[in-house]
């Protein structure tokens, strides 16, 4: 599934000939190589293959500029302790060439985001993406900047009564559902534990499968420290009702981390599919697909 019409106001233009000056501008060293757009659902960044080794990542909206020095500071120091592939930085860019951002150059991680290449083992999936959390909270967090969605749910409490309105009023989702689902997430108890890493982001299109099994975790622009309910999203983004115990055990989140990562995936849900839904349809299908698990899995057991 992908994407490559522009999804904000603010959207700065990227091109082929855009990288390849950047490129011949300030790593001349790798001028000449092909460059490739990889069309993609990402929201924040516009992704170029550079050669056969490399890929080229340029922010598209102005807040994911800042991300750019946090992932070539943070990732380096992140990767020797992760049980899958991450993103090696190779280079950091800056303006240039009429682009207003830095940017980043990073070795091409080989794989399909599971968008286009699901995996052939849930379970398996399941324990790997729960090993990987559980991994990631275990860093050292000293000195880690706050992550987006490292701090109370209730800060998007507007966005997500208005998606509520709109998605409720055309028969999108079962507005008193998800009123209820939210409001019982706005009375749960919240983090009071040291912040801890986070990857902020593990949706499908920020997964790579090769040969039907999860490989790599891309797209660290969220990474940072807080609460680390929600880094359970996946359990309703990814996983079904059969899998969702095993992610939970390997990544040792507590009954009240759970209950408040099923408060950030409906979140997630209603507020994705809200803003996307005309001009991302695949990250609004996935939103679409979240947002039903997360009331289902309510219902189920509470």
């Amino acid at each position: 599934m992908a994407t490559s019409a522009k999804m904000h106001a603010d959207e700065a233009d990227t091109d082929e000939s855009l990288v390849r000056a950047l490129i011949r501008a300030q790593f001349p060293q790798w001028a000449g190589l092909p460059v490739t757009r990889v069309v993609s659902a990402g929201t924040d960044n516009a992704m170029y293959r550079l050669g056969d080794g490399m890929a080229v990542r340029l922010p598209r909206i102005p807040g994911a500029a800042a991300d750019v020095a946090k992932e070539n500071r943070w990732l380096p120091r992140l990767a020797p302790h992760l049980p899958l592939d991450v993103p090696e930085p190779l280079g950091q860019g800056v303006a240039g060439e009429g682009f207003p951002y830095p940017w980043s150059v990073y070795r091409w991680l080989e794989g399909e985001d599971l968008f286009d290449e699901p995996v052939t083992d849930l379970h398996a999936t399941a324990l790997g993406l729960g090993r990987f959390v559980a991994a990631l909270r275990g860093v050292d967090a000293t000195g880690a900047p706050a992550s987006f969605r490292g701090g109370p749910v209730a800060t998007r409490d507007e966005g997500v009564r208005a998606a509520i309105r709109d998605l409720g009023a055309d028969g999108t989702h079962d507005a008193a559902a998800a009123t209820a689902l939210w409001e019982e997430t706005l009375r749960l108890p919240q983090w009071e534990g040291a912040p801890v890493w986070l990857h902020g982001d593990l949706l499908p299109g920020n997964l790579l499968a090769r040969d039907g099994r999860l490989r790599a975790v891309i797209d660290f622009g969220g990474v940072g420290a807080g609460d680390p309910a929600c880094d359970t999203m996946a359990a309703w983004t990814l996983l079904t009702a059969e899998t969702r115990g095993t992610f939970r055990e390997a990544s040792g989140a507590d009954e009240a981390t759970w209950a408040r990562g099923r408060g950030w995936a409906l979140c997630f849900g209603l507020t994705a599919e809200h803003y996307y839904r005309e001009t991302n349809p695949a990250l609004a299908a996935v939103a679409h697909r979240t947002t039903r698990e997360a009331l289902t899995d309510h219902d189920r057991t509470g």
